[in-house]
């Protein structure tokens, strides 16, 4: 038994002991600087294992990583789901178990290559990591929360370069670092058994990294450092704060309209705010079709002199069969007319909809509604006096290309507006609002954030984080956003960088099978 313990601990101690490192990279640990050495126990294992023992020891990793990172989704389960805590968190697992095998394919792939190859890890793991955490971000409607990249939005310095190869080029970077590592680690134990091993291929790729990292430090501090023209214009976001079992009961939607009217006349009133911004579903009515309550709502727009946007959802169509509604944002300009709509293209599984509905019929969304959420198919931008900006509502923002698109043809700055109430007091809001950094980077556009319960805040185009709310508050952010008309060249060209790397990696295995 103990012999059996000791095998075990032995085999999978270090991928145990990888997933934990680079969790705690993650907001809200944000020791971030652990990702860049956090794969170095897995991927040393990796080089005396079988086959199959890789391929486990990239599950356990993988369960390991993911369950840090991810654990909090817990409480919207059994909070708003009704579903007893040891099940939701059961749930939880059952989710991970699934990411996991991204981690466990990424082994099996990297130790075969190592094998068949002379091609160092810092090569290897890299390509291997970025094809799978790219193809994780699109299967089965995409799940990227917790990309590697992700980890780094604190530092800036490292991750401007992401306006060109995206988020992606950061989790390439993080992953050839730990592989460089790993090569210098083994180096003499290579050489010992295998005399001929060509040091010169990872002399250069050691060159190679080296001048990477520098060269995207190098790159940040000229970004970060650089004056593009833009206008400045006065925002305010309005974090009601408003409890999600109270938000549609038809007793306090009074209190909930009077708390955003009346923090929206004080944030007019006092700091002369140009653009209002509420959360996602700020109110508690289908706008339009509630008419007293619209009206009543165009009516206090227009004594605040300023664009309103805010969230509401909408009623796409309605017959006797079903009942079809739209998350949406909409713009209301200084006069009280609506003068843009967006509906939410990107749906959340299970929170919105349900998918494979015909086979999961006996499970319903945690949304409120009275009937089905329908997704937008356009990406439309609103447009104010001081610029233009494309509106990004709760999960859209955490899918970089989809965001993009709002931008092909031209943009100021982004709009994000969530209802994170259904995280609680969880790291999921932080995770939540630092990818938003990235959307920042990746598409040069300052962002405002709208969230119900926080973290609300503003973003500039550099991704510096300006000013942000605690969780749980009632306030009025206000904020000085500074627009940018940069294209950039991932906003122009997509995940190009992500594509190589899928192209280099199918050269690799198609070459091993070839010599065999």
């Amino acid at each position: 038994m103990m012999n059996t313990l000791r095998e075990k601990s032995i085999l999978y101690g270090p991928a145990l002991l990888s997933g934990a490192l680079v969790a705690l990279a993650f907001p809200a640990y944000d020791f971030y600087l652990l990702a860049w050495i956090g794969f170095v126990p897995l991927l040393l294992s990796l080089g005396t294992r079988t086959r199959k023992e890789a391929f486990l020891t990239g599950y356990v990793f993988g369960i390991t990583y993911f369950f840090g990172t991810l654990y909090w989704i817990y409480h919207s389960i059994n909070v708003y789901g009704g579903v007893p805590f040891l099940a939701s968190v059961a749930v939880v697992f059952l989710l991970c178990l699934y990411l996991g095998l991204y981690p466990a394919v990424f082994s099996l792939v990297y130790l075969s290559v190592v094998r068949e190859t002379k091609l160092p890890s810092l090569l290897i793991a890299p390509l291997g990591w970025v094809v799978l955490e790219y193809v994780r971000s699109y299967a089965l409607t995409g799940f990227p929360w917790a990309s590697i990249g992700y980890s780094q939005y604190r530092f800036l310095h490292m991750v401007q370069i992401a306006d060109i190869t995206g988020i992606y080029g950061i989790s390439f970077l993080v992953l050839a670092v730990n592989g460089a590592v790993v090569d210098i680690v083994l180096i003499r134990r290579r050489l010992r058994e295998m005399p001929l091993y060509p040091v010169g291929i990872t002399a250069v790729g050691l060159l190679a990294v080296a001048l990477a990292v520098i060269g995207s430090f190098g790159y940040g501090a000229w970004r970060l450092g650089q004056e593009r023209p833009g206008a400045t214009f006065q925002a305010a976001v309005i974090q009601g704060s408003i409890d999600q079992d109270k938000k549609w009961e038809p007793a306090f939607q009074k209190e909930v309209l009077d708390v955003y009217y009346n923090l929206s006349q004080k944030a007019a009133r006092e700091y002369g705010s140009r653009l209002i911004v509420w959360p996602e579903t700020a109110i508690p009515f289908l706008f339009n079709e509630d008419t007293a309550r619209s009206e009543k709502l165009t009516e206090m727009q227009k004594s605040l002199d300023a664009y309103l946007l805010f969230g509401s959802v909408m009623l796409r169509e309605k017959t006797k069969d079903k009942t079809l509604m739209t998350n949406s944002a909409l713009l209301l300009d200084p006069h009280g007319k609506l003068v843009y709509k967006y509906d939410k293209i990107h749906l959340v599984p299970f929170g919105e909809y349900v998918p494979l509905k015909s086979i999961l019929f006996f499970v319903d969304k945690m949304v409120a509604g009275i009937g089905d959420y329908v997704p937008g198919d356009s990406y439309l931008r609103g447009g104010t006096d001081f610029g233009s900006f494309g509106t990004l509502i709760c999960y859209e923002i955490v899918f970089p290309g989809l965001v993009r698109k709002f931008f092909v043809k031209g943009g100021d700055f982004m709009v994000t507006i969530t209802n994170d109430a259904w995280f609680g007091r969880t790291i999921g809001p932080y995770q939540h609002f630092s990818m938003a950094v990235f959307r920042a980077i990746e598409n040069r556009k300052p962002v405002i954030r709208a969230a119900n319960t926080g973290i609300s805040g503003y973003i500039d185009s550099n991704g510096r984080i300006q000013a942000t709310t605690d969780l749980f508050s009632r306030q009025i952010l206000p904020g000085r956003v500074k627009t940018d008309s940069t294209m950039t060249f991932y906003t122009k060209y997509g995940d190009i960088f992500s594509y190589l790397c899928i192209v280099g990696l199918i050269i690799i295995i198609l070459n091993i099978k070839i010599r065999r």
